[in-house]
């Protein structure tokens, strides 16, 4: 394990793990767990998916999801936000190109 690195225990549906993370990372990987251990509850209370293993990848797998759902959202977000900018410059540069003509006119 190299210096900059550290070990923490995680608990997913009361077992422990110890992972090695960077340093200064260690709040993240604990609320990453505690969130992945409330995904494996979820699926272990509903009864349906039975054995650790399962359930841990039925967990990754909604967490996966999850993570692509609200990244395709993010970008379809960002896609209108550009548009919508983009159309605020076009109306700038359009009124800019009017004031310019309309002085223009005046000078002659």
């Amino acid at each position: 394990m190299s210096q900059d690195a550290r070990t923490v225990t995680v608990k997913l549906l009361d077992k422990e793990y110890t992972i090695s993370c960077p340093d200064g990372a260690e709040a993240e990987l604990l609320a990453s767990a505690d969130y992945l251990d409330s995904k494996m509850r979820a699926i272990k209370s509903s009864g349906k998916i039975v054995g650790l293993e399962r359930i841990a990848v039925m967990a990754a797998l909604n967490v996966s999801h999850e993570l692509i759902k609200n990244s395709a959202e993010s970008q379809r977000s960002l896609e209108m936000q550009l548009k919508r900018l983009g159309s605020k410059i076009d109306r700038s540069l359009e009124r800019e190109a009017r004031d310019v003509g309309d002085t223009s006119k005046d000078d002659a």
